[in-house]
This record gives C-alpha cells, structure tokens and sequence, in this order.
C-alpha cells in the first residue's frame, strides 16, 4: 500500500519511492543474505520497515547510515565498505529507476555491471579482437574508485536527472563516500591548492557505485570511439582496451587517452605499464 505522505516531485522521483519499487529492492538487496541478522531482522517486520522508509524519503529525511569497512584480497588488497542493508535498499530502488536511463547510450563493448555483458563475454570479446589485430594497447586507471571526483560524477548524472528529489537522494549518497579508500589527491594542471579538498571517492561494495562508476567513464568510451575513431575497443570497470594494426597509432591515442582523463574525468592511469603489444603476445595482466 503507497504511504499518503509521498509529495509528488516528478514520475522518477514517486517511481522511485512507490511501494512495488522499494518492495522489489528489498527482494534484490537480500538475494542470496536472508539468513543473515541484517537481512533477516528487517525482513520480520518488512511492511513496517518500508513504510517507514518510504515516508523518510518522501519527506526528504533520509540520511545514509555509517559503513562498515574490511579488506579483501583478490587478489591484491581492496577495502570494501559495506552500507547497512536499508540502505542498499534505496540503492537498488535509484539503480531501478535512473539505470534505464543511460542504458541504451553505452557503447556495446562496455561490459562491466550490465545485464547480458560481464567478465567472460569481456574475454570472449577481447580473444576475438586479439585474432583481428596485430598489437593491443591496455590501459588501467589509479584507483578508479577513490578518485572519482563528485563533481564530474555529478554532472554526468544530471544530464539525465531532472528531479530534484531524486537529485537530492542521490547527491547524498555520493557524498557518503567522500574520502573512502584513502587515496592521495591528485592534482591537476590548473588546479589550485582548493582541489585538494574536492570531495571523492566511491565505497567499493555500493550497489550504485558500479552504476556511478558506467556513467562517469561513459565520456572515455564514446572519446575513444568518437574522437579517436577507434572502434575496436573494449572496457570492463577500470581496465580497457584498444587494438590496431599500427603501433604507432596506438601510442598517439595512448597521450590523447591520458590528456582526456586528466582534464575531462580528473583520472590518472598507470603510464608505465601503458604500451602497446603484439597480440601474439597475449594482453598483459
């Protein structure tokens, strides 16, 4: 049943927190966890829960819960920060309604967090290019995930967010993330000492953190495809690939690639190992 507090502020936004979605999120958020306290202790009283949760977020009340924090090694170290599980809720219920959205602009050959792509069709497509291709180019960014700058993020969803309410939800859940990971901040030609305090990083654990984190590289896939007119070309999160017959070719697009993410997405990549191979070779790891 909808609650009889829910303001109207545009049909993303009551999509968004209606009954039927939240239901749903909840079903997605627990799948695989119902035998866990979390899960289990809202699940006992999930008609209340939600209830309550639906009015918090249509009186704009919500407020993200603190993260709990532990290591992985998977197999190099990652923290993961994991949100209490009402709050992976809500992240299931934005990812319902906005993911929709920016769906059909990606490129086809970006594979990471997407019904119908994932690893093994990444490295089913990237076999295939290697058989095309004579040399490959793979590039990684620097701690994707701490370094992503709140402001391009941002920017990059409004596009395709007008609500307010939902533009309200979802600023605070990138701000939640602010300074996770610890990464050193980076700075850029013509920044100022201010950059410094430029809020960034997403948790690594969050739902709509593999979402944030389509949307912002979204820009570096259509450059490569666009600008650079390279259209074999593959991504998966933080890593991707360009082929060509030309080396040389390759290494001009490798400075254009760096240049673009610094002053466009305020990204930095591991240079070093940045170089173009023969596919003969393999793609390095």
């Amino acid at each position: 049943m909808p609650s009889p507090d829910v303001a109207p502020d545009g049909g993303g936004f009551e999509a968004f927190i209606a009954w039927d979605n939240l239901l749903g999120a909840c079903r997605c958020a627990a799948r695989g966890k119902h035998d866990t306290t979390a899960v289990a202790g809202y699940e006992y009283a999930l008609g209340q829960r939600l209830l309550a949760l639906q009015r918090d977020l249509a009186r704009g009340a919500w407020r993200p819960g603190p993260y709990v924090h532990f290591d992985v090694h998977e197999p190099k170290r990652r923290l993961i920060s994991a949100a209490p599980f009402a709050d992976r809720v809500v992240h299931h219920a934005l990812c319902q309604v906005i993911e929709p959205r920016f769906e059909p602009h990606y490129i086809a050959d970006s594979y990471a967090n997407r019904v119908g792509k994932g690893t093994h069709r990444a490295v089913d497509r990237l076999q295939q290019l290697c058989t095309r291709y004579r040399h490959v180019l793979r590039m990684d960014v620097r701690r994707h995930f701490p370094s992503i700058d709140h402001g391009v993020l941002l920017a990059a969803l409004w596009r395709r967010i007008p609500e307010p309410g939902l533009r309200r939800v979802i600023e605070l859940v990138v701000a939640s993330g602010d300074g996770v990971g610890g990464a050193d901040a980076p700075l850029f030609a013509g920044d100022d000492l201010l950059a410094l305090c430029r809020p960034r990083g997403l948790p690594i654990g969050n739902l709509t953190s593999q979402f944030w984190s389509n949307v912002y590289k979204d820009a570096l896939d259509h450059f490569v495809r666009r600008t650079l007119g390279c259209a074999p070309y593959l991504r998966y999160v933080d890593d991707f690939c360009l082929f060509h017959d030309d080396k040389a070719q390759l290494a001009a697009c490798r400075e254009r690639i760096v240049a673009f993410l610094a002053t466009r997405l305020r990204l930095r990549v591991h240079e070093a190992a940045a170089q173009a191979l023969p596919t003969a070779a393999g793609v390095p790891g």
